[in-house]
């Protein structure tokens, strides 16, 4: 098993319309793209302070899954549309379950 974990920091101007367009678009993409095997996505639960705003956890069978997944248009396309207005930080890794 392979996982893609991806935490983002939105800016300060970030609507809620459009963190939850995020959230509606990424949402969608398990069902768009076959290679996801599991999904998981959450806002910040505000707990501390200084944290990322948003996260994505996804498993694939392999490195060459996620790879489709990272290059899929679907994929892009929320990326371009929705969140790369809207972001200020990106952190993620990859690793071998």
């Amino acid at each position: 098993m392979f996982r893609h974990v991806v935490l983002l920091q939105w800016t300060e101007d970030a609507t809620e319309e459009q963190r939850a367009e995020v959230a509606r678009r990424l949402s969608g993409l398990p069902d768009a793209i076959p290679e996801v095997r599991s999904y998981r996505i959450g806002h910040d639960a505000g707990v501390n302070e200084d944290n990322y705003s948003f996260a994505v956890v996804a498993d694939f069978d392999s490195p060459e899954d996620y790879v489709v997944y990272r290059d899929h248009p679907v994929h892009l396309a929320v990326v371009d549309e929705c969140i790369a207005p809207i972001l200020a930080a990106r952190a993620a890794v990859q690793y071998v379950l």
